[in-house]
């Protein structure tokens, strides 16, 4: 064990981050995600039974975002003619951004499809069991200062 470290970080998920360098992509997904026929390429973390929200507060308290970017958070989108009404976890994941990246963290909303194909250029992406619509999120590491 070790201090500091969120209880909910597996071992393997902080060896992973630790490897990130700067500009490198993460994915948090939902239960729903494609995770293995997407991450092909990208390393891929199980986080079974645990939400998006608590392993997006968890990870934002071990690296920054990526400030050279003027959006390092993407969403995706809802699909148009989905009649899903704006899912409320988005609301959380504002709050979780604010308090980790109080000045920076505006979010890009991207189309479905645009969002996989760039899920498939992740370096990691963190499968959950997180259960609400449009829940997937990517992060852009930034500097450690």
């Amino acid at each position: 064990m070790l201090k500091g470290i969120p209880d909910i970080i597996s071992p393997d998920l902080l060896m992973e981050l630790s490897k990130m360098g700067h500009g490198d992509e993460l994915v948090i997904a939902d239960g729903n995600f494609p995770c293995h026929s997407v991450g092909k390429q990208a390393t891929v973390i199980r986080a079974d039974g645990h939400g998006v929200p608590e392993i997006l507060d968890a990870v934002l308290q071990l690296i920054p975002l990526d400030t050279y970017t003027k959006k390092p958070v993407a969403l995706m989108d809802i699909v148009e003619g989905d009649d899903c009404p704006v899912p409320s976890v988005w609301q959380e994941y504002n709050k979780i951004l604010a308090k980790h990246e109080p000045d920076h963290h505006e979010i890009e909303y991207m189309e479905r499809f645009d969002f996989y194909e760039r899920a498939r250029n992740a370096y990691m992406i963190i499968a959950t069991g997180e259960r609400a619509v449009y829940a997937n999120i990517l992060l852009k590491k930034g500097v450690v200062k």
